[in-house]
């Protein structure tokens, strides 16, 4: 992997991820005529984070490694909580609060890497 293509996959995922833990925060508190349009921004969030992840998983890494699944693991969740925090709007604090949880369960994967 050449180092044009390092960094340009690290900017896409990063944004991508923080695009996505700030569409569930949007989803907590936004209106609800908003939601398919924080669905769509959502969606195509998750999809660029996974698809750089992946790419840079397999690049990188050689897919060794298994914090790479509990990062998986913390994708799957952070993409369920923008539909579901509209859907239960009483509960918006938890779904910060696992957001945030989720987010730093992830960071702490890429930059420990325990096992």
């Amino acid at each position: 992997m050449n180092p044009q293509e390092l960094n340009s996959l690290h900017i896409i995922h990063v944004f991508s991820a923080i695009a996505l833990v700030g569409t569930v925060f949007y989803a907590c508190a936004g209106a609800p005529e908003t939601r398919k349009s924080a669905l769509m921004w959502s969606g195509i969030a998750s999809l660029l984070v996974v698809l750089t992840g992946i790419r840079l998983w397999q690049g990188v890494f050689h897919f060794t490694g298994g914090w790479a699944y509990v990062k998986i693991v913390c994708w799957l969740g952070l993409s369920a909580f923008g539909g579901v925090a509209y859907r239960q709007r009483e509960k918006a604090r938890l779904w910060i609060i696992l957001s945030l949880a989720l987010t730093a369960t992830a960071l702490a994967m890429v930059y420990v890497k325990p096992f």
